[in-house]
């Protein structure tokens, strides 16, 4: 019992599921800010829009009627009965698409805030590393007798390092490929077959 306890605090406070819950919490206040944008600033704008074009008062009576079963109400007008009736609801429609291209478009500009942001302090990250030697690098130098405050010593010292980086590189390619020639794959014979039979 006491290893399944363990189990259980070790896995609710592991960081994915940590960020997973602020996540949702986040996403359902985001939500609702989205659905007030939506409701309360977009909407109403799009209603006076649409009923200059469609002469209605809002997109709740885009209907197209499939079925019209048609009710008399208090004032004694003919009115359709949408309990009975068989229609299309476009005004549905359309709400459901502003939705989700508000919802993807605060998404997409968060996505990007985010993005930019991580970039920006890997940059920053990196500039600041470059800029200073690791504990490794500042031991040799002590071992060699530079000085951190000499940079033409400093620079010879990484230049040098670099050379020395690759030459190894060199040093193990050409291994890779002795022990390659020494060793040859199926592919290498084939090639070799080709290249013989190609000669004659």
């Amino acid at each position: 019992m006491k290893k399944f306890f363990g189990e259980f605090k070790k896995f609710i406070t592991r960081g994915n599921v940590v960020d997973m819950a602020v996540g949702v919490i986040v996403g359902s206040s985001f939500t609702a800010i989205v659905n007030a944008m939506s409701n309360q600033i977009l909407k109403p704008v799009i209603n006076y829009v649409l009923s200059l074009i469609f002469k209605k008062d809002s997109l709740s009576e885009l209907y197209t009627f499939l079925t019209r079963v048609d009710t008399v109400d208090e004032t004694g007008a003919t009115v359709p009965d949408l309990t009975q009736s068989i229609y299309i609801d476009w005004g549905a429609f359309i709400n459901a698409v502003i939705n989700f291209f508000l919802i993807a478009l605060v998404l997409f500009i968060i996505v990007k805030i985010v993005n930019r942001t991580r970039d920006g302090h890997k940059a920053f990250t990196n500039d600041m590393l470059e800029g200073q030697p690791t504990r490794e690098e500042r031991k040799e130098m002590k071992k060699q007798g530079i000085k951190f405050s000499n940079k033409a010593a400093v620079a010879a010292f990484y230049a040098e390092k670099a050379k020395k980086i690759e030459e190894e590189k060199k040093a193990a390619e050409e291994k890779a490929r002795l022990e390659r020639e020494a060793n040859p794959t199926t592919e290498d014979l084939l090639k070799q077959i080709l290249a013989e039979m190609k000669k004659a």
